[in-house]
């Protein structure tokens, strides 16, 4: 068991949050998308916790769109892309899962006891995790960059040597061409008598005296 906490003490936060069912949360959360990046918050009630404050533990949060769509998500309570939790409000409630509220929409949906108590959890070392994976990010995609670009100059040089072969090849033809219709005006301008079409002639004509 000391071997698996000593594996595990890195990976954990120092300041994790404290939830509970029924509690109102908002999860920021870094998102990166390619070369970009944004914070996303999610808003919603806490309907469960589960496996302690270990490395495997996780909250879920439910949270109801437009009309009666709910959306559930589920956090490690560890991740070092967590970067705040920040709690709302507070209700007593008597289960350690709040399945049922899946089924409860507007009035129905809201607690007796409920009431408004802001507590904020941040883990100052996610942002170095995270700058450590961007990076990790932008140097893969300037190699992918790299790679693409030498690809295109490979096919450019490809491109411009066959333009030039077709190139040549179109100049030999025309030479070609030109050398025949000098040597066709040559022979016309020689000097040869054309004999001219005559057309047959009448037997039937008698000899003039």
């Amino acid at each position: 068991m000391n071997l698996i906490a000593e594996a595990t003490k890195s990976h954990l936060k120092k300041n994790p949050p404290v939830l509970r069912p029924g509690n109102t949360v908002r999860v920021h959360q870094r998102i990166i998308e390619g070369a970009k990046e944004r914070i996303q918050i999610f808003e919603g009630l806490v309907i469960s916790v589960r496996a302690g404050r270990g490395l495997n533990g996780n909250y879920t949060v439910r949270r109801v769109g437009a009309g009666t769509i709910g959306v559930e998500r589920t956090f490690p309570l560890h991740a070092p892309y967590i970067l705040k939790v920040e709690r709302v409000k507070i209700a007593q409630v008597r289960r350690a899962k709040l399945n049922y509220m899946r089924t409860r929409f507007g009035k129905a949906a809201r607690f007796s006891k409920e009431k408004r108590e802001s507590m904020v959890w941040e883990e100052p070392e996610a942002e170095k995790e995270l700058e450590k994976i961007k990076e990790e990010k932008v140097e893969a995609a300037e190699e992918k960059a790299e790679i693409e670009h030498d690809k295109v100059v490979e096919l450019e040089e490809k491109f411009e040597k066959a333009h030039e072969g077709h190139a040549t090849q179109d100049a030999k033809e025309a030479d070609g061409k030109g050398a025949d219709n000098s040597a066709g005006d040559a022979g016309g301008e020689s000097g040869e008598p054309v004999s001219e079409a005559k057309g047959p002639q009448d037997s039937s004509a008698k000899p003039q005296a």
